[in-house]
């Protein structure tokens, strides 16, 4: 759909392989999508289409379910009837809510405290729903929070990494004390091909990682890492302490078990994931034409278009 946090300069490096096929569109337009799965022979299907950042979820509840429920139920519907092969539907570990010890595996119950989250839960049961009635092939993942290059700096770690590369805090909710897990990029890939090859169909697959900070902890790593400093005084200089979102989960942690068994774990470190994603942040960081905007504290965007109703 081209919205406001994608680029196609995220793109160039494969836009030459024969492969490779970019068609602009969107998944709630269902003739479109319709008309897609017709033209273009599709036999698999990985969705990660979704509006998905948390705290743009608090004020544009409405459009979240629009994006995320009813375009994936566009999406589901034609992949069931042109018969594909296999539908992987990207979800999120957010969909089991916040928890301080538990740890979630696939049977967890859902409880997302968020808009977004609470649209991927649902997002799920549609897609669960087909292989329930259809025996369709569905396979359900859910992720921790994925960093790396090419990812829009509204995110905590491309929003800190391009805060202090322009001289300025990292703007961080609340306590600081929220504990995130975080994955490269490259690791999750694998992760979904090791899914598209090995996954069951009507099951559901934690992607996670046992690497965890707290985002107060992430800010001193970055802040250490860019402006080279040890100092706990120095650090918190750079360190903005601003007004929390409505609901803030303190973690997420994840048993990821059932995807080692098909054969998969995350391979690289943090420290070389953080420093290949900050000498890109260095280089590329107006690949969007609204990146400034990304770091404020809180959204600044106008409202989506205004959408028509299905």
């Amino acid at each position: 759909q081209l919205d406001y946090c994608a680029s196609l300069k995220n793109l160039e490096t494969v836009s030459g392989k024969e492969n490779y096929k970019f068609i602009q569109g969107d998944i709630c337009e269902s003739d479109f999508i319709k008309q897609l799965f017709e033209t273009e022979k599709i036999d698999i299907v990985l969705h990660f289409a979704a509006q998905t950042h948390v705290d743009l979820s608090f004020w544009h509840a409405l459009e979240f379910t629009y994006v995320n429920v009813y375009g994936t139920n566009v999406l589901v519907a034609a992949a069931h009837e042109a018969n594909v092969e296999k539908f992987v539907y990207v979800s999120t570990d957010e969909v089991y809510g916040g928890s301080t010890d538990e740890e979630f595996d696939e049977s967890s119950p859902k409880r997302p405290t968020n808009p977004y989250a609470s649209s991927k839960a649902a997002a799920e049961c549609f897609v669960q729903s087909y292989w329930e009635r259809f025996q369709f092939p569905v396979v359900i993942t859910r992720s921790s929070n994925v960093y790396g290059p090419h990812q829009y700096p509204e995110k905590v770690i491309p929003k800190f990494i391009s805060l202090l590369q322009q001289n300025r805090k990292c703007c961080i909710h609340g306590s600081g004390l929220q504990r995130r897990n975080f994955l490269y990029a490259t690791d999750v890939v694998e992760a979904f091909l090791t899914v598209l090859k090995e996954g069951k169909p009507g099951e559901i697959y934690n992607i996670g990682t046992n690497f965890e900070l707290s985002i107060a902890q992430l800010a001193k790593e970055l802040i250490h890492l860019i402006k080279k400093t040890s100092s706990e005084s120095e650090m918190e200089h750079w360190m903005d302490y601003v007004k929390d979102r409505p609901t803030n989960d303190l973690r997420y942690p994840m048993n990821s078990e059932k995807m080692h068994n098909l054969g998969w774990r995350p391979k690289v470190p943090w420290k070389e994931g953080i420093m290949k994603t900050i000498e890109w942040y260095r280089e590329n960081f107006h690949n969007w034409k609204n990146s400034e905007k990304a770091l404020e504290p809180f959204p600044v965007t106008e409202s989506f278009a205004q959408l028509g109703g299905p």
